[in-house]
């Protein structure tokens, strides 16, 4: 089976033929199976999360990466596509994003996979949106949370913004603690430049940038 070369931060990781699109401009990667059961119980995640703005900056493996992305937004029921996290009337307006070394991904929740929508390494470029915090820069990967808020607003109207938002307050919380588990630190980020974030991120039109979220290995001391 021929293999191809993905480069994931500073890591060089080989992924199957059958994982990968033809267009190299949108690589998809599929990811390992997130687990469902692990060392560290939710009271002990809770005891000790804490903002973390101080990473290892070596690429998160494949894995830890699959697991964090699952926690945000990974399918938990397939027969109705229930995810790990609430939304009102099941609509699931948020898009999910990750910034790496080698460009900025989307995560399909359905094929638990990662789609290159842009090239590069867009870190810095980002750091300087969200108004120079070093954080942003230096990391194993930034998490970005976006969304289409018309999903919502169709059913709910003037009340689906504030449904739209608590669902990205589950959802930062859930990356959080997750990490917690995998010895991933991370840190909520809201101050940024929407436009400068939105083309960074080559986001459709629909979408609006809420959340982005550094994370990073705990530096060994």
């Amino acid at each position: 089976m021929k293999l191809f070369l993905t480069l994931i931060g500073a890591a060089a990781i080989l992924v199957p033929a059958a994982c990968t699109s033809t267009d190299e401009d949108a690589l998809t990667t599929a990811l390992p199976e997130p687990s469902l059961k692990g060392a560290v119980s939710i009271e002990e995640a809770l005891a000790t999360r804490r903002s973390v703005r101080r990473y290892d900056t070596r690429a998160l493996s494949q894995k830890d990466l699959g697991q964090l992305l699952w926690a945000a937004q990974g399918i938990t029921q397939k027969t109705r596509g229930f995810r790990t996290n609430p939304s009102a009337g099941a609509l699931y307006p948020l898009e999910i994003y990750v910034f790496l070394g080698d460009g900025v991904h989307h995560y399909s929740p359905q094929d638990h996979a990662i789609t290159r929508v842009k090239e590069g390494d867009q870190r810095d470029a980002l750091a300087k949106a969200a108004l120079g915090q070093a954080w942003v820069r230096n990391n194993g990967a930034v998490i970005l949370v976006a969304a289409d808020y018309a999903r919502t607003t169709r059913k709910y109207g003037d009340r689906a913004k504030m449904y739209v938002d608590m669902e990205v307050g589950c959802v930062c919380q859930s990356l959080m603690l997750q990490g917690v588990a995998l010895g991933i630190g991370s840190v909520p980020v809201g101050a940024f430049r929407d436009a400068d974030v939105k083309r960074l991120a080559a986001l459709p039109d629909e979408q609006t940038p809420l959340l982005l979220m550094p994370v990073g290995y705990m530096p060994e001391e």
